[in-house]
This record gives C-alpha cells, sequence and structure tokens, in this order.
C-alpha cells in the first residue's frame, strides 16, 4: 500500500474508530466496510469534511456472495476455473417469512477524492432482510440514481429513500434479478411475438437447460505415448 493509502487509512481509524473495518487487500488497494446503520453518516463525513474530501461516486454496485469460495464442481479431476458458470443449479425461491445470510448482499461503493488524487471502496451489507433493503445516499452524491436503480434492477436491493427506484436495464415485466447467483441461467420467461394477438407476449422459457463445458477431462487414447511416438517416426 502506497504512502498515500497509509495516511488515509490512519485519518479514517482516528475519525470512525469502531465504525468502520479495514477489509485486507492483494493489490494495494483500500477498502472499507460499515455497517448499514452508520453508512449515511460515514458517507456524508467522507464527502463533507476536508481530511477526505470524497466528492465524487464513481460507482455504486451490487455483489450476491452465496456459494461464495465454495467449488461448482467437486472432485480431484475436475475444474475449478473457467466456464464453470455453465452448471445447472437448483433456483433457491425464498418465501416472504424467509430471512437471507446476512453477509449475503452487500452494496460497494467506489468514491474519488479529486482534490487528494485518491480512491476508496467502501462495502455495506444489507443484512437478513428479504427483501434486502439499505439506505439510499442519493442525496448525498447525486449520481447515485442511476447505479442504485441497476443494482436494485440486478440483484433486488431496495434503497430506501431512493426518488425514482425502477428497474433500468430489464423490461417493466421482467421477472426476478439475472445477477444473483440463484437466479436460472435460462431465466423464468421468454418473450415472443404472437401473431394471433398481434403484440409481444410473455411464455414459459422453452430452453433446455445444459452444461456447456467439459465436467472431467479424460484421457484419449489418440494421444497415447506409443502413437506419439510412431507419429514422431
Amino acid at each position: 500500500m502506497s504512502d498515500a493509502y497509509e495516511t488515509l487509512a490512519a485519518r479514517l481509524d482516528e475519525r470512525f474508530g469502531e465504525q468502520l473495518e479495514f477489509v485486507p487487500s492483494i493489490c494495494g488497494e483500500l477498502t472499507i466496510e460499515v455497517d448499514k446503520e452508520n453508512l449515511l453518516a460515514v458517507a456524508t463525513a467522507l464527502r463533507n469534511e476536508a481530511a477526505f474530501g470524497f466528492e465524487m461516486l464513481m460507482d455504486v454496485c451490487g455483489v450476491d456472495y452465496l456459494s461464495y469460495g465454495s467449488s461448482e464442481w467437486t472432485g480431484s479431476s475436475a475444474t475449478e476455473t473457467g466456464f464453470s458458470r455453465g452448471v445447472e443449479r437448483e433456483a433457491v425461491i425464498l418465501d416472504e417469512a424467509d430471512e437471507f445470510d446476512p453477509r449475503r448482499f452487500a452494496v460497494v461503493y467506489h468514491l474519488l477524492s479529486l482534490q487528494h488524487n485518491i480512491r476508496l471502496r467502501m462495502r455495506v451489507y444489507t443484512g437478513p432482510e428479504n427483501p434486502p433493503i439499505i439506505r439510499s445516499v442519493v442525496d448525498i452524491w447525486n449520481s447515485a440514481n442511476w447505479f442504485e436503480r441497476e443494482a436494485f434492477d440486478l440483484y433486488g436491493i431496495l434503497f430506501e429513500g431512493h426518488p425514482d427506484l425502477r428497474r433500468i436495464l430489464t423490461d417493466y415485466g421482467f421477472i426476478g434479478h439475472p445477477f444473483r447467483k440463484d437466479f436460472p441461467l435460462i431465466g423464468n420467461v421468454e418473450v415472443i411475438y404472437d401473431a394471433e394477438k398481434g403484440r409481444v407476449v410473455y411464455q414459459p422459457v422453452s430452453i433446455e437447460p445444459r452444461t456447456l463445458v467439459p465436467k472431467v477431462i479424460r484421457d484419449d487414447n489418440r494421444y497415447t505415448a506409443d502413437l506419439k511416438r510412431s507419429g514422431d517416426d
């Protein structure tokens, strides 16, 4: 971590104390974790106080930590990288009475201080509520408006106090939130044009789910040692 970030980390620790935690980094960046109850107070101080001066919010993004750190395929001969996202999953549908893991959904804020030429990443978990909900920071950084709508659309995270929280990337009839880890890869519905009705309609998905990447790479007899040697001769 550079001297500038070491200085910022010391200032953050002195100013906020137990209101935040530092997230370990392997690339020299600075990330803090803040409780959702302290979000607005910490965000306001980061923007207004001269020691920080984070006047620009560059991005807001949602994160779904469902199955984070676990392999989708198990077994000593199975790949753990590449296109393993193609494995079939069973969708997990939660009732209104159910709760999420408190650290499943998070909102990440990317801040920039022009006057100090430094960046900061702030992560806030949404807690166990279903649906996940967190306070909007639109009144602090106006650029959060469309960013929060995107996180709502893709992850289903609600932003309390947002002036116009509605979908921004998917259409009005879309079902579910496509960036959630338990969202089916083929979706829930598909759109077709109905000639009899003369309009576009929704219908259940007709695509059959399939895994396009082999789970295990097997040896091929064409590449045995004897054939290799005869080919070289």
